[in-house]
């Protein structure tokens, strides 16, 4: 994080006490639910990705009154370019139940914390739930290395992969401990929670059997990405190599002579009918790797990672489920190859 903005990020976190103080003095602010809510208060949870959003809705099921819930990534703002407004702060420094993942992406999270409100709060870090499951960033052949990526007043250590949320596997994991402390806070809809989630982990089962058979009786098991690769937690979990123009968390946009040229060598080499890309792409470096390649006929095809959400999409019935569903049959087209 720059200077500029740790500097922006102290004022609007100082900003935002100043408003939950004075909020907090004139109507009791910061007092946490208990597990006892026939008094009418709701349980305020907040997420910052629409993935731990629509588990939280999955879990929460029918009875929603019950929960308070908010998404802040719902602008279409990419996770790793977002920065908390005043009104976020107070959210979350309030919440009853705080949900991020925990990366790089969330350095804000830590001072937020710290001042929060309510020192009741449950948080919860995806990263921190999967432990020894989560990923250390991997560089592959091929893919271009990251220019000025600064380490301003860190410690030197490994860099985790922050894309938990891509496998299907950590999915039910992570929604099953996510129900878990919701079941804490909230003892009277414990027997709901409980049986909404074990149904929810049913059909995440079911569509986790479907990529593995689906990978199972592919032609080929590679993809070729010229864009950042956010799906490696779901690579690894279906055994599928890739290449890559950029690491999944790199800020890079613009990708060299070489690594265009070794893209499409690979595509070429491996008989690829289509180039991949993430939501949110311009596409024009996929485009320029399928120009290089020897019959210029690839398929451009869109995974989606559910980086940058909006409200529109949501309130449209958009699911974590079915975004999964629809990069499964992307998928099957992607390993299909060139006859």
């Amino acid at each position: 994080m720059s200077g500029a903005l740790k500097i922006n990020m102290k004022k609007a976190i100082a900003a935002a006490l100043c408003v939950l103080l004075l909020f907090g003095a004139l109507t009791g602010c910061g007092k946490t639910n208990t597990s006892d809510t026939s008094g009418g208060d709701r349980i305020r949870v907040v997420t910052t990705i629409f993935p731990e959003y629509d588990w939280v809705r999955q879990i929460v099921g029918d009875d929603a009154g019950r929960v308070e819930l908010t998404l802040l990534l719902d602008s279409g703002v990419d996770l790793h370019s977002y920065q908390p407004t005043v009104d976020d702060i107070i959210k979350v420094s309030s919440c009853d139940m705080f949900i991020y993942v925990g990366g790089e992406s969330d350095k804000w999270v830590k001072d937020v914390l710290k001042e929060a409100v309510n020192k009741d709060m449950v948080v919860i870090s995806l990263l921190d739930v999967l432990g020894d499951l989560v990923k250390e960033e991997e560089a592959v052949e091929g893919m271009q290395e990251e220019h000025g990526h600064e380490h301003e007043d860190e410690e030197e250590g490994p860099e985790y992969d922050e894309h938990v949320w891509l496998s299907v596997k950590n999915a039910e994991r992570l929604c099953r401990y996510i129900s878990s402390k919701l079941c804490e806070l909230d003892a009277a809809g414990k027997d709901r929670y409980t049986a909404n989630t074990d149904a929810y982990a049913k059909k995440l089962s079911a569509l986790d059997k479907k990529y593995e058979e689906t990978v199972g009786a592919a032609d080929t098991k590679t993809l070729v990405f010229g864009d950042r690769f956010p799906f490696r937690y779901l690579a690894d979990d279906y055994g599928l190599d890739y290449y890559a123009a950029f690491a999944g968390c790199s800020a890079e946009s613009e990708a060299s002579f070489e690594t265009i040229a070794f893209l499409a060598g690979k595509v070429d080499e491996l008989g690829l009918k289509a180039i991949m890309q993430i939501e949110g792409s311009d596409g024009k470096i996929a485009r320029t790797i399928k120009e290089t390649t020897a019959s210029k006929d690839q398929a451009i095809l869109t995974l989606d990672s559910m980086q940058s959400a909006a409200a529109s999409d949501i309130h449209g019935g958009t699911t974590y489920l079915s975004i999964m569903e629809k990069n499964l049959e992307v998928l099957k087209d992607a390993l299909k190859q060139l006859k």
